[in-house]
């Protein structure tokens, strides 16, 4: 019994010893379907005889020394260095789908195998179904890109002159089509400028997205000149407003000035007509000058015909002058007087 357990511990130690001396990597590796797929195996301690299978099926056989057998040029071994046989390179060329799944490297004798697993991804095509475009300035537009054969299902983006555009302006799609995807994504914006559309569709696997781009050409709208002349309406009648009522105050201040002056004149005027009344005879009344007056041929009426009720005294506010009118039955005279009687004008009326 004791013999069995040290028996069985020495069996675990040797086969942990031989599984740490044997190891394929990658574990797992990802390439795109026409590129290169390499697997490393080291081996640590002797070996004689090894083998590659892909899927299950034997694709090359490896001797530690010999020549190599391959089923197909397609695949291919080699020492990682020319006198290092520990270490041996397993490539396949121009993979394909078909090939993707397990890849296990075995060792003849007590170091049994090693499996890696192999992903083959797969690009498509890209379109974006609307050529170049023309709208007006403003106007929703939409783009529909279309990404068909693509396995495992791809990541599309869109860019605009240049710069990624926001997630929130499309949406994507795809849809499983046998062995492989078609994939669909709509962009909608508002045109504003004339534009460079792309839309990128990658994999994992791909270094570069694969693209698609069209041109947009935004026809811009005239000048909206509405803003401004609500301005220019509205500041111009208020500056007119302003005119209007300046020009109301400033004709109200002449008006008043002249009324002011021509009172004061006229009470200049009536001041000075009164002092000059104030010193005639005491016998002698206002508008009897010359009233016996006569023109040739005729017949004149002396002054002590007339009475006190013959004469009528008007006065009259005419421009800068005052009239001083006398009327009886027969006849009329006008006294004209002007700035303290400096010019004196007789005429009578029969």
């Amino acid at each position: 019994m004791k013999m069995d357990i040290i028996s069985w511990i020495w069996l675990l130690l040797c086969v942990s010893r031989v599984t740490g001396k044997f190891q394929v990597e990658p574990l797992h590796s990802t390439v795109l379907k026409g590129s290169d797929a390499r697997f490393n195996a080291t081996v640590e301690g002797p070996w004689e005889v090894m083998t590659w299978n892909i899927r299950g099926f034997l694709v090359l056989t490896v001797p530690r020394s010999g020549n190599i057998s391959s089923s197909s040029e397609q695949f291919s071994a080699s020492f990682c260095s020319a006198d290092d046989t520990s270490c041996v390179a397993f490539t396949i060329h121009d993979t394909s789908r078909s090939q993707a799944g397990l890849i296990t490297c075995t060792l003849q004798g007590e170091y049994g195998s090693k499996s890696a697993n192999l992903h083959v991804q797969e690009s498509g095509t890209v379109k974006i179904k609307e050529g170049i475009m023309k709208v007006d300035q403003d106007e929703e537009v939409e783009f529909n890109c279309e990404a068909s054969a693509w396995f495992p299902q791809p990541v599309i983006t869109w860019n605009l002159n240049g710069h990624s555009v926001e997630s929130s302006l499309y949406n994507s799609s795809h849809v499983a089509h046998e062995d492989s995807f078609n994939s669909s994504s709509l962009l909608k914006f508002r045109a504003v400028k004339n534009s460079t559309i792309a839309c990128l569709v990658t994999l994992q696997t791909m270094t570069k997205p694969l693209s698609s781009s069209v041109f947009l050409v935004v026809v811009p709208k005239p000048p909206d000149w509405t803003v401004l002349i609500v301005v220019v309406c509205f500041f111009g009648g208020c500056a007119l407003l302003v005119l209007f009522i300046l020009g109301v105050i400033f004709c109200y201040r002449r008006k008043k000035e002249k009324e002011s002056n021509y009172q004061d004149e006229m009470t200049k005027r009536v001041r000075t007509l009164s002092q000059l009344s104030g010193m005639k005879s005491p016998g002698q009344e206002q508008g009897q000058d010359n009233a016996g007056y006569a023109a040739d041929g005729q017949t004149s009426v002396a002054p002590s015909d007339l009475t006190d009720s013959d004469y009528r005294f008007n006065y009259y506010e005419i421009l800068d002058a005052v009239y001083h009118r006398t009327e009886n039955d027969s006849k009329t005279s006008y006294i004209d007087m002007d700035e303290g009687f400096r010019k004196h004008r007789h005429a009578t009326t029969v």
